[in-house]
């Protein structure tokens, strides 16, 4: 059992891995036995991100580069690949919010909620795939988000663009199935993080968040951890194209 969800001699690159959900998943799969590779915008904050993880023991490297960027996606890749070996699972998990009323809602804001959630994971996974191929292996995790398949006020780009990544997540499993790889994606409820603490800091938001989810209560993020080691093992090997909700029952309750 301990060998169906190891990740021993396995090396996986999250993107906006330096904080967060990312660097607790980053974590937990290299708590598994994963080699970890730390991404971020910035070369000092991927750096000490994976000096954190190495001092728990944790084989981490970094690198830098914008994942909205496809020539730097590109070059950065390439390297990974020549440096360090084989990216044999991909966890896209860089993101951004923007919270305003529909009509309210800046162009520009919508374009960087875009490159950041939905075009990145285009450039990134269509990069690592194509080495995916070669070798005939390999494992994407796309982060998604409740609002994957629920819509809510002020964040209707953001819904959009995790809508997006369903759908990136179905279609690439369509086409990459067949070479023996295998693309799924988690969607989490609403999970206490920077992004969600003004939310959670809300005590008309939290109550209204209690009482509709049936666990009746904030996901802790540690608990995605499980998720992303199960679709990153062996354990997923026949799971292709799902989206699985990590959201305490919120997404099933009437």
């Amino acid at each position: 059992m301990n060998a169906l969800f190891s990740l021993a001699g396995k090396r996986v690159l999250l993107t906006g891995s330096a904080r967060g959900i990312g660097f607790l998943l980053a974590q937990g799969l290299g708590e598994a036995g994963a080699e970890v590779i730390i991404n971020a915008t910035t070369a000092e904050g991927a750096e000490r991100a994976a000096a954190a993880l190495r001092e728990q023991g944790i084989v981490a490297r970094a690198k830098a580069f914008d994942v909205t960027d496809s020539g730097a996606v590109h070059q950065a890749i390439d390297e990974i690949e020549a440096q360090w070996g084989a990216i044999d699972i991909l966890v896209n998990n860089a993101g951004i919010q923007r919270r305003r009323p529909f009509l309210e809602f800046p162009e520009q804001d919508w374009h960087d909620v875009i490159a950041v959630n939905q075009t990145a994971v285009f450039f990134v996974s269509q990069k690592v795939a194509q080495q995916m191929v070669t070798r005939q292996r390999g494992k994407i995790i796309n982060i998604g988000s409740m609002q994957s398949e629920l819509g809510r006020d002020t964040i209707t780009p953001y819904a959009a663009s995790k809508g997006a990544v369903t759908m990136l997540t179905r279609g690439m499993c369509v086409e990459l199935a067949r070479y023996n790889i295998q693309v799924n994606a988690i969607a989490p409820g609403y999970f206490v993080t920077e992004m969600t603490q003004p939310l959670a800091d809300d005590p008309a938001f939290t109550g209204w968040l209690t009482k509709r989810t049936p666990a009746a209560r904030w996901g802790k993020p540690e608990e995605l951890i499980g998720a992303a080691i199960f679709l990153a093992s062996a354990a997923s090997d026949f799971v292709n194209g799902h989206l699985l909700f990590v959201d305490g029952g919120m997404r099933v309750a009437v």
